[in-house]
């Protein structure tokens, strides 16, 4: 049991039935265990974890006008990429050659390329969409000094091994509070490059707006940027139709602004990409849940 963290067995057990469904899948070849984690995702998890109607609400909230077949594809797309995902980044090695198998294109390579040669700061910041973790294996494999910030998972004993296997495809890593922000500091002042995601909701984030609905945003990523003096670059990892490989795609870096506005940019940004590939969007998200408000 993790140091200092009380036991919970509603936490226990979840993290050894997922333990149990990795280990079997990694006895797999790569390419049979990649479309069978999306399969028992999308056919047995998501149904009883209740994703199914989370992805319902949220899209009828944002999308009213989906016709129903439309929202039934979606609502069995988005698991099935969700598994996809977190096999792929258990899978190591393997996936960081799948990641390096595809070119990195879009406007914003050659600024990047030339922060790399500057050695200036980056903050490349992508959102839970495709596999989230694509560009930054494709760009680590390349030699760009991308570290990571993350968000420390709820259940701490499925946390241990996850922030090992996303170890596994790079470091550092820096956690999300006062644990890592010294050591990611150091890491931007030295010229490094920051991978955040930040489509979250963040409870102390500003309401700016994502499919035209308020939804707190953490202003971080444009701090930082600012802050550092450094370009903020949005960039992804679009899954492509056979559901393996991906598009790795470096935009053009944000201009700078009050961070409200570069944050906004950066929602939209990640948006009209959502429009286009609406199923490999997070939308199991509670992201556009109001602010809690004391009574």
């Amino acid at each position: 049991m993790p140091d200092q963290t009380p036991f919970s067995l509603r936490h226990w057990l979840q993290d050894r039935a997922l333990r149990c469904l990795i280990w079997l899948l990694l006895r797999l070849p790569y390419r049979w265990r990649v479309p069978l984690c999306g399969w028992v995702m999308a056919r047995v998890i998501s149904p009883l974890a209740g994703y199914d109607d989370r992805i319902r609400e949220n899209l009828a909230l944002v999308l009213p006008g989906l016709p129903e077949s439309e929202v039934r594809r979606i609502v069995r797309s988005v698991p099935d990429n969700v598994g996809r995902t977190v096999i792929e980044i258990y899978s190591g090695a393997e996936f960081v050659a799948e990641a390096l198998r595809h070119p990195v294109s879009g406007a914003g390579v050659a600024a990047l390329d030339q922060a790399h040669r500057d050695r200036r700061p980056v903050v490349l910041v992508t959102g839970h969409f495709g596999n989230y973790d694509a560009s930054r294996a494709a760009l680590l494999a390349r030699g760009y000094p991308v570290g990571a910030l993350y968000m420390p998972m709820a259940n701490p004993y499925f946390n241990a091994h996850y922030v090992q296997a996303i170890s596994g495809i790079g470091t550092p890593l820096f956690p999300r509070g006062r644990a890592g922000l010294a050591d990611m500091v150091r890491h931007l002042r030295s010229g490094g490059m920051l991978g955040m995601l930040v489509d979250q909701r963040m409870i102390q984030g500003e309401d700016l707006t994502f499919f035209g609905q308020d939804a707190l945003t953490a202003l971080s990523a444009a701090q930082l940027a600012l802050k550092y003096d450094a370009l903020l670059i949005p960039t992804y990892a679009v899954r492509r139709a056979d559901g393996m490989s991906f598009d790795i795609i470096v935009e053009a870096p944000i201009a700078k602004g009050t961070p409200e506005a570069m944050t906004q940019a950066l929602n939209d940004s990640l948006e009209a990409l959502v429009r286009q590939h609406l199923d490999q969007w997070f939308w199991i998200h509670r992201r556009w849940k109001q602010r809690s408000r004391k009574v």
